[in-house]
Order: structure tokens, then C-alpha cells, then sequence
């Protein structure tokens, strides 16, 4: 067993590698959930957050991965099975660890061979012994280096974010003095998007960056692989902000198309336009109001809303949307689509991920052919959420979203809202009915 926890070791090394997303130390649960849908798209299997995060350490775990998991983690790195993973690496030595980082001894795929005579193992000894040695002196080195890194006041480190502006898009300047680490591995990673990461200067002062959506971010300033600061990001919009998720960078809609009879959104037609094409698989829309809702409490509310998703299933397949509630800590994203896709739902209730891929979602298929009423509310430690007046789930909440920093709609394709109302009983009240 021992054997197999250090293959495991390695193997969760290789897939670190492979994504190049940084130290899994920081990963949040956007990392794992973006991870569990690679796995799925390569191998076919649905690996839940819940099981990667054991895997990785983050949650406590006693028994070992099952060998269907262990399989996908293989697939995932091209391996046959987690059997043939073991073949062509059983004779690799353990992985030699650095923090939370890990180096393996060869690359992934390469079959080492077992001298057959003791003729070529003596012909291996030495370049092996100098190899070690080499070894000890880099992590004797690394610790080194760590351990003044550690001996830094962290309260004397400067990591601060200053909005130009108070619009759309928003140039955020980043002031910071990462100097005392004498580290020449500094990064700034704008939000909990890992391709959102870069590189600067050791011993610079400012880094400036654009954000061209709205929300609240932790922007995270990284030294050696380790989050040494932390500092939020808040881009507010003034009202309702609709917005086309062109690449490489969004389209704005102006008020005026957004508004239409009755209702807040965009048309086929419109859409057309925008992105130049009239198949509206995989794009997007969103309509965000992102901004301080100061009289609701999070662990206490009620959002209703009436909306439709209203491509035309020719030019969207699936025609799927997500309603989504911001908060300081985490978010609700709550999905529905075409029923034939509920497959590809995925339901994030703050603190806890619930996939179409391993769990019956068929209650939030929709025909979109009518506009559906939605009522998602929290109280005393319960999610609930009502579709069209029946209730589709009712699961715990342990942990509150913090504050409530936004709402916002995504339409894969045209989308039509009705009303928004956000509420805490005998408190705060937000009525939007367009």
C-alpha cells in the first residue's frame, strides 16, 4: 500500500505538471471543478470535487481511491489504466518533495528498464549517487531559501489594488513590495481563474491590469508558490450591465438594447450581430448588477425571478442558463437548459458541487417555449430551490456566501428576464421589473 501511495503522489504530481496552474496548495474549488471537467472531457469519467479535493489532500480521508478513480487519473496522463500507470513507473524512486511542490525523477511515459546484471548496475552507481547528492543540495538549498522567506513580517509586505475608475472596462493598479522575499517567482493572480496569473517583477512596485467583467475578486500576490497576501478587487456596475462574451474581449450592450417589452434582455437577431454568427452554441450573454446589497443577509433570503432562455433551439442546442448570486466567500450558481441536456448541469450551491454528470437533474430541464419562474431561498442553514412552484431541491447550506456583492443571468444565446427580486424578511428589499 505504501507503493501505491507514493505512485499516487507522483501521479497527482504529473497532473499538477500538466495543467501548470501553480502550487495546488492555492487551488480553490473553481481549480477542481475546472480539473473535474478536463478529466471528463479526456477520459469520459466523472470525478466529483469532493473526491479530487480528497485526493489532494484537502479534505480528510482515510481510504484509498477507488480503482474507477484511479483509472481516470491515469487516462488523464494518457495511461491505459491505473495498472499500466504502475507498470511503466513502479520502478521510478519516490518523488522528491519541495513544499508543496513536486519534481518527478523522470518524465511521464518513459519506461525504466531493470538492469538485469550487476555489471550495469555498477555502470549506473555513480552517475546515481551524484544524482542524489545533487539532490540533498538543492532541497538543503530550498529549505535554506524557505526558511528566510518565512522569517519575513508579513504585516510589513505591501500588496494593494487601486481602482482608475468607477466604469467599465476598469484598469486595476496593483501596488506591492515583494522585495524582502528576494525571490525572482512573484506573481499576481488577479482572480480565482488560474490563467489569470502573472509574472512580475521581484523587486517592482506596481503591476497593472485589466478587468473587463464585473464582480468581486481575491486578488492573491504569490511568492515561491505560496499566497503571501491577499487584497479584493470589486468592479461594480451602475445598474444592470449587459454583456457578450466575445473573445478576446466582451462586447457592451448599451441600455437601450438590453430593454424590450416587458423584459430586460437580447434578441436573436441582435445576438447575430454581435458575435457574427447565427449558431450561438458555447456563447454567451450575461446581465450582471454587481454592487453592495447592504439589507440582505446571506444566510437569510429569497431571490424570484422570471426568465426564458429565447434562442431558437436551431441556433442553440442545449439553450442553457445560469442564474448566479455572488457573495464575498463563494457563490450560487444555479443551471437549467433544454431538457435533453440537463446531463451537462451543474449546480454550485455555495458550499457544496452538485454534477449532472453523477446526479438526476432532469427537475431543471426547462421549455423555454415559456418563461420559467425560479425561487431560490436560504434559511436556517437550508437551500431550496422552486421551479415554476414545485420544488426541484432542498439540501444544507453550512456555510453562508459572506455578503451579497451581485446577481447576475447567463444565456448560452438570446435571453429574456422579466423581474428580479431580492429580499430578507422584515429587512432589505431589491424590485427590479423591467
Amino acid at each position: 500500500m505504501e507503493k501505491e501511495k507514493q505512485l499516487l503522489v507522483l501521479c497527482r504530481g504529473l497532473i499538477e505538471k500538466s495543467l501548470n496552474w501553480g502550487d495546488s496548495g492555492i487551488w480553490g474549488n473553481d481549480d477542481f471543478e475546472q480539473l473535474s471537467e478536463k478529466i471528463f472531457d479526456k477520459t469520459k469519467v466523472q470525478l466529483s470535487i469532493s473526491t479530487l479535493k480528497r485526493i489532494w489532500g484537502k479534505v480528510r480521508y482515510e481510504n484509498f481511491p477507488t480503482t474507477a478513480t484511479l483509472n481516470a487519473l491515469a487516462g488523464f496522463l494518457d495511461y491505459e489504466s491505473w495498472r499500466d500507470f504502475r507498470q511503466k513507473n513502479g520502478a521510478i524512486e519516490p518523488a522528491i518533495i519541495f513544499g508543496n511542490g513536486i519534481e518527478a525523477n523522470t518524465a511521464p511515459g518513459i519506461r525504466i528498464q531493470q538492469e538485469k546484471t550487476k555489471q550495469d548496475s555498477r555502470k549506473i552507481a555513480a552517475p546515481v549517487l551524484f544524482a542524489v547528492i545533487l539532490f540533498v543540495i538543492l532541497g538543503i538549498a530550498y529549505a535554506m531559501v524557505k526558511k528566510g522567506a518565512k522569517s519575513v513580517d508579513i504585516s510589513t509586505v505591501k500588496f494593494e489594488a487601486v481602482k482608475v475608475s468607477d466604469a467599465l472596462p476598469n484598469s486595476v493598479i496593483f501596488n506591492y513590495d515583494a522585495s524582502a522575499f528576494n525571490s525572482d517567482s512573484v506573481y499576481i493572480q488577479q482572480s480565482w481563474d488560474p490563467t489569470r496569473r502573472e509574472l512580475v517583477s521581484g523587486n517592482g512596485k506596481q503591476h497593472t491590469s485589466i478587468y473587463y467583467n464585473p464582480g468581486y475578486f481575491i486578488a492573491k500576490l504569490i511568492v515561491d508558490n505560496q499566497v503571501k497576501k491577499e487584497c479584493v478587487v470589486s468592479i461594480k456596475t451602475k445598474g444592470w450591465k449587459g454583456i457578450v462574451e466575445t473573445k478576446p474581449v466582451p462586447a457592451y450592450l448599451s441600455a437601450k438594447e438590453i430593454k424590450g417589452k416587458g423584459f430586460m434582455g437580447i434578441s436573436d437577431s441582435l445576438f447575430h450581430v454581435k458575435i457574427g454568427s447565427p449558431v450561438f452554441n458555447d456563447t454567451w450573454v450575461k446581465f450582471a448588477n454587481v454592487q453592495e446589497y447592504k439589507d440582505i443577509d446571506a444566510g437569510n433570503f429569497m431571490l424570484e425571478t422570471t426568465f426564458r432562455n429565447s434562442s431558437a433551439v436551431e441556433a442553440s442546442v442545449c439553450r442553457k442558463v445560469n442564474v448566479v448570486i455572488l457573495g464575498t466567500g463563494s457563490a450560487i450558481v444555479i443551471p437549467f437548459s433544454d431538457k435533453g441536456c440537463v446531463s451537462d448541469l451543474n449546480l454550485l450551491t455555495g458550499d457544496n458541487y452538485i454534477s449532472g454528470k453523477s446526479h438526476d437533474m432532469r427537475a431543471f430541464g426547462c421549455d423555454f417555449s415559456q418563461f420559467q419562474n425560479m425561487v431560490c431561498k436560504v434559511e436556517k442553514h437550508h437551500f431550496k430551490i422552486y421551479l415554476n412552484n414545485k420544488l426541484i431541491i432542498d439540501t444544507g447550506q453550512k456555510q453562508t456566501l459572506g455578503k451579497i456583492e451581485g446577481i447576475r443571468f447567463e444565456f448560452e444565446g438570446a435571453g429574456e428576464i422579466k423581474n428580479v427580486k431580492l429580499s430578507t424578511p422584515g429587512a432589505g428589499v431589491y424590485d427590479d421589473r423591467f
